[in-house]
């Protein structure tokens, strides 16, 4: 089950992410300090992302509880952006990355672990 978040979902959703099952009183608290958001606004996002089934509501307080985990979203925001941008190829993200230049050695490094532990699996 594939989920589609816009970012201001995904900022409700970090906050969930980030400090576990929450109120949606905290939430706004929250994204009030970071974005600047309203309580009406909050709870817009919020029940939208109810909607998409990617917060499940409880009582009392209004809980809310994340139902997708940070990963799932990740992993689709990349083959999304693979798909659209890199058509279709993970090969030509690596090396836009890569092309970068940016890098440190840590982060090169890290990068041959992981390719390394590709390719023993």
């Amino acid at each position: 089950m594939e989920i589609k978040l816009f970012d201001s979902e995904l900022k409700v959703m970090e906050v969930l992410w980030r400090e576990g099952d929450s109120t949606a009183k905290h939430i706004s608290q929250v994204l009030g300090e970071e974005t600047g958001w309203n309580i009406n606004t909050t709870y817009t996002v919020i029940k939208r992302c109810i909607k998409k089934g990617a917060i499940a509501r409880s009582e009392p307080g209004f809980l809310c509880h994340a139902l997708i985990r940070k990963e799932q979203v990740q992993e689709a925001e990349t083959n999304e952006l693979i798909n659209k941008v890199y058509d279709g190829s993970a090969d030509k993200l690596f090396a836009a990355l890569l092309g970068r230049k940016k890098l440190s050695a840590g982060q090169i490094e890290a990068l041959k672990q992981i390719v390394g532990e590709l390719d023993h699996e």
